[in-house]
């Protein structure tokens, strides 16, 4: 599990929701230009369309070339689906997963297996499983009790072998097993007594290991007679973001994305038990991301830098043509997800913000780019706003990377520049080891639908920009960290988007820290806020880190504080929301799950005993068979219809009533439907029923 800390709180499936559900209500592209042109509301798009499943995602080509594999529902819940190439006629599901559904796949280097990962309820446990394509057999590969497989790694040369990483012999540490994917037996490689993750070499060879030292630092070691000894170290400021990508061909040096000895992300190679490395590639900007080595050589062919937009740039000169026809064909975000082992075939997710977004093949011979499906085809006839790079300057004069959608009827033409205010939602993302990023939004573009601005804010600690900014945030949690949020929020108010009393703060995971923060430390700064599974004190949430992140606890003490100490307890108990819970002034609204493993659901339950013991206001959402977010689209759906109506009594948006949104979900309203107007007589009326 590489740099857990970057990923800890990042709710990814909160930020990523896209929806393609079927909408009785559509309008046509000319009618809503019409809508547009006239500055009057458009059309309401149902919460479904918007936050419901997908009707294809997450698409992958075989290793081979010749077959394709997506996530699609199956009765309402998004399983696994695989065919030929391009030839959906031929597509069949290969799970039948009837609960939260399959949250990621991919294929064995041999095109022979899908493999997936799920957990219980939001446990987080993750199991491997494979399917047999050919015969259709599923079998878990980590068939243990309270077992996370992690740290997985194929060879093209050692067919029918995966190696996982399993906990089950000691939560804190996973071990290194060899797994026969056909059996699923396995054989210890390497036993772990410390170790935050290992890198295996081409030849699935243990090769190295990464241990976090008391200060947060990280130390690489190299195995040689049997033995572990330390190669080099990489300072604290410099581990959050530096990542072993892998051995060159001859598994004689490491690619790595490193920024020793400068402020952004450089990719470099360094030769085995030398300490100097080389620079491949680098800019002064941004980090390089995205590094694209080719499956067999492990050469490096290409990299992203993302800005406001990822640009894609060839290193192998053999690429400086293929990538430039691929830059040429994009104009919005965009991913590589894989790669044929060939190398012939890329597959690629682009993103616009205002249209669904694609998955496309990208022949690196021809340079073409074609269409292997739309992920949400209906969206693209209705009224969606479009997202605008803005860069927010803070108080320090910090470069804040941010991004604005506006309501059309604020912004007819959407050219971001509104022509009336409108209320806004500051959308705060998780992490907050993580960014924000340009692209179909579905939280903005539901928001935006309803009648508010949303502005996201890559606020200091985000990912992406250098470490200078990155480690501006450490010990800077309800500090500079909240500092920024306010301060585009105060550029909002300038520029004309908002007015000083029309904006809420809603975020998930630390964006959910972040509102709470923002209703107790600046209680006048917004009209409310929406809570979804953030942590309200920090002392007991780092008290409750999940074991395997153990390899990881001086690097959160080093980021958040360190309650082993006098000042850094005193700091987390100053920085915890529940410390100023008395200063509540503004309506808030609390979702979360019942089983989370990262913020457990007694940071909700504190916060809300606390406030209720003082009288104060608040709605609690709770869900018992979910974690870290919202995963059934039940859910999902249920939380956001309240969160919809909770919205619009604070700002006056516009509602879609619930209806049957509530229909197969699981929620539970702890305390404080009164608060929600609506609320009670629904839940009243599902109960007589």
């Amino acid at each position: 599990m590489k740099n857990s800390l970057l990923y800890a709180f990042t709710l990814s499936v909160f930020f990523t929701l896209i929806a393609c559900a079927p909408n009785t209500s559509q309008t046509t592209q000319q009618e809503s230009n019409s809508l547009n042109q006239k500055s009057s509301p458009p059309m309401l798009i149902s919460r479904e369309v918007l936050l419901g499943n997908p009707s294809r995602y997450q698409g992958r080509i075989s290793p081979d070339g010749n077959s394709m594999s997506f996530r699609a529902p199956v009765e309402g819940v998004m399983n696994l689906w695989v065919g030929q190439i391009g030839d959906f006629s031929s597509a069949k599901p290969i799970t039948q997963d009837t609960g939260r559904g399959i949250p990621t796949h991919f294929w064995s280097l041999d095109s022979q297996y899908v493999f997936f990962t799920q957990d219980k309820n939001g446990d987080e446990n993750w199991h491997l499983h494979r399917v047999d394509v050919g015969s259709g057999d599923i079998q878990d590969l980590t068939p243990y009790q309270g077992v996370q497989a992690d740290q997985m790694h194929q060879s093209e040369a050692h067919p029918g072998t995966i190696i996982v990483g399993m906990n089950d012999r000691d939560a804190k540490w996973h071990d290194m097993y060899q797994v026969n994917v056909a059996t699923a037996e396995r054989t210890l490689l390497e036993q772990n007594d410390g170790y935050a993750y290992y890198k295996l070499d081409n030849n699935l060879k243990v090769r190295l290991a990464v241990k976090t030292s008391e200060d947060g630092s990280s130390h690489i070691f190299t195995k040689a007679n049997n033995e572990w000894r330390l190669w080099f170290k990489v300072p604290f400021a410099d581990s959050q973001v530096f990542n072993i990508l892998g051995f060159d061909k001859q598994n004689q040096g490491i690619y790595m994305i490193d920024t020793r000895e400068r402020d952004t992300a450089a990719l470099v190679y360094l030769p085995i038990g030398e300490t100097t490395p080389t620079v491949i590639a680098s800019d002064d900007k941004v980090d390089v991301t995205n590094v694209l080595l080719h499956p067999r050589s492990h050469v490096p062919l290409a990299y992203a830098l993302n800005f406001i937009k990822p640009v894609w740039h060839a290193i192998d000169d053999a690429f400086i043509t293929p990538i430039k026809q691929l830059n040429n064909q994009l104009n919005g975000g965009s991913q590589v997800l894989a790669q044929t082992l060939d190398n012939s075939f890329w597959t690629v997710f682009t993103d616009q913000s205002n249209q669904s977004p694609i998955y496309k093949v990208f022949d690196t011979t021809s340079g073409e780019l074609t269409d292997l499906f739309i992920t949400q085809p209906e969206v693209n006839n209705l009224p969606l706003s479009t997202m605008h790079g803005v860069v927010i300057p803070s108080r320090d004069n910090l470069d804040l990377v941010s991004y604005l959608s506006l309501p059309l009827v604020s912004d007819p033409n959407q050219d971001g520049k509104p022509e009336q205010s409108s209320p806004l939602v500051l959308l705060v993302h998780g992490g907050p080891w993580a960014r924000d990023q340009f692209g179909f939004n579905s939280l903005a573009q539901w928001l935006a639908n309803r009648g508010y601005s949303v502005l996201q804010v890559n606020f200091r600690a985000s990912t992406g920009f250098g470490k200078t900014f990155l480690n501006a945030g450490n010990k800077e949690w309800a500090g500079a960290m909240h500092n920024d949020l306010i301060d585009a929020k105060e550029w909002a108010v300038a520029q004309g988007i908002t007015t000083d009393d029309q904006v809420a703060i809603m975020g998930g995971s630390y964006g959910g820290y972040a509102t709470l923060t923002g209703l107790t430390f600046t209680p006048e700064a917004f009209a409310c806020g929406v809570d979804i599974v953030g942590p309200s004190n920090l002392v007991t949430l780092l008290d409750s880190i999940p074991p395997y992140w153990e390899s990881f606890r001086q690097q959160f003490y080093e980021s958040v504080g360190n309650p082993a100490t006098e000042e850094g307890l005193a700091l987390l108990k100053a920085r915890s929301p529940i410390t100023h819970v008395d200063k509540i002034e503004k309506p808030l609204l609390i979702g979360q799950g019942a089983n989370d493993p990262r913020v457990k659901q007694a940071e909700s339950d504190q916060i809300v005993d606390a406030m209720k013991s003082r009288d104060i206001p608040v709605t609690y959402v709770l869900y018992p068979d979910e974690g870290h977010g919202f995963n059934k689209p039940e859910n999902n759906l249920s939380f956001f219809a309240v969160a919809e109506a909770f919205l619009g009594s604070c700002l006056g948006g516009r509602i879609e009533p619930i209806g049957d949104d509530f229909s197969d979900s699981s929620i539970e309203i702890i305390h404080g439907a009164e608060y929600i107007p609506g609320l009670n007589e629904h839940m009243s009326t599902l109960a007589n029923n």
